[in-house]
C-alpha cells in the first residue's frame, strides 16, 4: 500500500515548519517512503512485539526544539537606504540578519537565500550578529557628506529579539543617536524596548524618537503560532502603556492583516488607543518569493481545514489573475498597491481600518521630527575635524625649524 506524504509537523517554538530550499540552491530533494516511516514502524511492532519503538522513534523527532546558533559578523555598512514610496522612512539600520520570533509571514525570510540558508527553519535559528554596527553607524552619520533623513531600526528583522537581551547592539545604536541627537524610530514586538526606556525617552523629550508596536491579534492562541517567540499581546499592550507613560509618542501596527486569521483589527486599536498609542498603521499579507511556500506549509500544519479559504483571499487582497494563480502566484509586488492590496476586499480592510481610527481619535500624521540638534552636533564635528587637520599639518618643533 502506498504511503501517503506526510503533513508538516510543527517545531516546538518555531514558526516554521520545515527547511525548504532557497531559490539559489543547485539541489532539489524530495520526499519519499523507505519503508522507515511511522506506518511501517507499527506494521513492524505488530509482527514482532518484542520490538521496542521507544529507543528508536526517530520519526517523533520532528516535534523536538531546535538551538539558536548565533554567528558573528563585521558590518561594512550600516545605513540602509530606501527608496520605496510605501514605507515611511529612508533610511534604516538593522543590527541582526534572522530573527528568533519565528514570525511565519515575516517578509525578510527570503533574504536568507542570499546567506546560502533556507528561509524557513534556518531563518529563526541561523542568526547573524553584527557585532560593529554601532561604531560603523557613527562613522557613517559622521560623515560631511551624510544627507539626514528619517531612520529606522528594525526595519527587516526584529531589533529587540532574544539574543538582544545578551547582546545589547540595539541599545548601542540608540547610544550613537542619542549622543548625536540623531532622530529615529523603531519598531519591535518585545516588551525588551523597555530596557532602553531611559534614552528613548531622553531622546523623545527633544522631539527625536517614536517608537511603534507590532500587534497582529489579541487572540494568544494564534499569536503564538504566527510569532512563536514574541511577547504575548497583552505583554505588548503593557509595553505600550510603559512607553507612552515615559513620554515616547507611541504607535501601533496592526500588521500583516491575514483573512480569516487576523480578524480583530478593530478590537487591536481599540486596545492599543486604551493603552496609550496615538498612532496607527496596517498591512496585508504579501508573499514574495520563498515566503509563499512557507507561509503555506504553515497553513497546513495548523489550518489545513481553512488553508485553501485564506490562500484564496491572500490572492484576492492582491488581485491576481486565474493564469498566475494557476502558475502559483500569490502577491504582486508593484509599489503603492503592495502593502496595502488592491480591489475590493482590499479596500474593505482599508475602509474598517479608517472608520476604526476616526472613532478612535487616532491620529493619521506620524511624529515629526526635530533635526535641530544633530545640525549642531555635525557642525560641532566638522570643527573638530578641521582643528585636528589643522594640527596634523602644523609645524613640529625640531632642527628644521631654525632654517
Amino acid at each position: 500500500m502506498p504511503v501517503r506524504v506526510p503533513l508538516p509537523v510543527a517545531r516546538k517554538g518555531r514558526g516554521a515548519v520545515g527547511t525548504p530550499r532557497h531559490r539559489f540552491a543547485s539541489d532539489v530533494r524530495e520526499w519519499a517512503d523507505d519503508g522507515w516511516t511511522p506506518a511501517a514502524a507499527q506494521a513492524a511492532v505488530g509482527a514482532d512485539p518484542e520490538l521496542d519503538l521507544e529507543e528508536g522513534a526517530w520519526w517523533q523527532q520532528d516535534a523536538e526544539s531546535l538551538p539558536t546558533q548565533v554567528h558573528a559578523e563585521r558590518a561594512r555598512s550600516a545605513i540602509q537606504k530606501n527608496d520605496s514610496p510605501d514605507i515611511f522612512f529612508d533610511h534604516s539600520v538593522n543590527p541582526y540578519r534572522g530573527c528568533e520570533h519565528g514570525c511565519i509571514y515575516c517578509y525578510a525570510r527570503p533574504y536568507h537565500s542570499y546567506l546560502n540558508l533556507s528561509p524557513g527553519l534556518d531563518f529563526e535559528t541561523q542568526l547573524f550578529a553584527k557585532t560593529n554596527i554601532a561604531q560603523v553607524l557613527k562613522a557613517e552619520i559622521s560623515r560631511p557628506r551624510y544627507q539626514p533623513a528619517s531612520l529606522n531600526i528594525g526595519s527587516a528583522t526584529d531589533c529587540y529579539q532574544p539574543i538582544e537581551r545578551e547582546l545589547g547592539l540595539t541599545r548601542q545604536l540608540i547610544e550613537v543617536l542619542s549622543e548625536a541627537e540623531h532622530p529615529f524610530s523603531l519598531i519591535t514586538k518585545s516588551s525588551a524596548v523597555e530596557r532602553d526606556i531611559d534614552l528613548i525617552a531622553a531622546a523623545a523629550r527633544k522631539n527625536a524618537a517614536a517608537v511603534y508596536i507590532t500587534i497582529t491579534s489579541l487572540d494568544p492562541q494564534l499569536t503564538r503560532l504566527l510569532e512563536p517567540r514574541a511577547a504575548a499581546p497583552h505583554r505588548r499592550l503593557r509595553t505600550i502603556r510603559q512607553l507612552a507613560e515615559a513620554g515616547i509618542p507611541v504607535g501601533v501596527s496592526v500588521a500583516p492583516h491575514i483573512p480569516f486569521l487576523t480578524e480583530d483589527m478593530e478590537e487591536v486599536l481599540a486596545a492599543a488607543r486604551e493603552a496609550g498609542a496615538t498612532t496607527a498603521f496596517y498591512t496585508v499579507l504579501r508573499l514574495p518569493w520563498e515566503l509563499n511556500g512557507v507561509f503555506q506549509q504553515w497553513l497546513q500544519a495548523h489550518y489545513p481545514q481553512r488553508a485553501a479559504r485564506v490562500m484564496q483571499r491572500v490572492r484576492d487582497l492582491h488581485q491576481i489573475s486565474e493564469a498566475d494563480r494557476l502558475r502559483g502566484k500569490s502577491y504582486d509586488s508593484q509599489s503603492f498597491s503592495r502593502m496595502k492590496g488592491q480591489g475590493l476586499w482590499a479596500d474593505l480592510v482599508r475602509q474598517r481600518f479608517v472608520r476604526a481610527c476616526a472613532q478612535l481619535g487616532y491620529g493619521r500624521e506620524r511624529q515629526e521630527m526635530d533635526w535641530r540638534g544633530f545640525e549642531a552636533w555635525r557642525a560641532q564635528q566638522l570643527q573638530q575635524t578641521v582643528r585636528q587637520a589643522g594640527a596634523a599639518q602644523a609645524p613640529h618643533p625640531g632642527q628644521g625649524t631654525l632654517f
